[in-house]
């Protein structure tokens, strides 16, 4: 892995409950926060359970609490909606844009996705923007392609500056809970790619500082082989993100 700081967030996605959240919260600040020098650690817990979390990290520097998803606009008549206001109340510095269950099961689209990214960036939030490819796509041979495309729209109208702030996760959609991983070679030619959509926008000083996540089912007995590929700078880690155990493992092996 490159000089770059390693990353690794825990999308919990629609799991847990309050007390379980507490305890996991607790167990990865416990079995990780050595870590912190080395990885930052970002755990994205349901809504409900935000602040619960935040408070169960609070003491230990390192770890950051982030938000799956929320509203563009500040406060009105949006029923349902979350501000980012609100999530920066409740203890987030973070938040996911563009996941591919965002984007493929609740139907958001490219322009969404880019006005999200906008109203964090403005909110003071760090941001992992995630793309990826589906099945179709990537046996089709459009993997670039389609990276090359969810990055253009979701980072339009971003300055260099404001990529200092902005994570990118690549995330193929056919290894996200299916139990099928990407090869490190795999993961490592999407990762360079990317890296290299990012210099021909911002120059090649500004895309060797960006850090790309690879985020298809990373493990503990996979991660330090994917976490040791130049390009590939931390995990967006899902079901393996539930356990304190394994979820530290992965933080471990990004901790090299």
């Amino acid at each position: 892995m490159s000089t770059r700081k390693a990353i690794i967030g825990g999308n919990w996605k629609m799991n847990t409950n309050r007390s379980g959240a507490v305890a996991l919260a607790r167990g990865v600040a416990a079995e990780s926060g050595s870590c912190a020098d080395s990885v930052d650690i970002v755990l994205f817990p349901p809504f409900p359970y935000l602040s619960d979390v935040a408070q169960a990290v609070e003491s230990t520097s390192g770890i950051g609490v982030g938000a799956q998803d929320f509203y563009t606009e500040p406060d009105g008549a949006f029923t349902g909606e979350v501000s980012l206001a609100m999530l920066k109340d409740c203890g987030c510095t973070w938040a996911l844009v563009g996941h591919s269950e965002r984007r493929h099961v609740l139907g958001e689209s490219d322009v969404l996705i880019n006005a999200k990214l906008h109203a964090a960036l403005e909110a003071g939030l760090n941001v992992i923007l995630c793309v990826g490819e589906t099945l179709d796509q990537r046996e089709a041979g459009q993997t670039d392609a389609i990276n090359f495309a969810q990055l253009s729209y979701g980072l339009a109208g971003v300055s260099a500056e404001q990529m200092s702030r902005i994570v990118i996760a690549y995330e193929p959609v056919w290894a996200i809970g299916t139990g099928r991983t990407a090869t490190p070679d795999d993961a490592q030619n999407a990762h360079a790619a990317i890296r290299q959509s990012l210099a021909h926008k911002y120059g090649q000083t500004i895309a060797e500082t960006v850090r790309i996540q690879y985020g298809g089912s990373m493990k503990p007995g996979n991660a330090s082989e994917l976490l040791s590929q130049p390009d590939i700078d931390g995990g967006l880690i899902g079901g393996a993100a539930l356990k304190a155990e394994s979820f530290a493992g992965i933080i471990t092996a990004a901790a090299g």
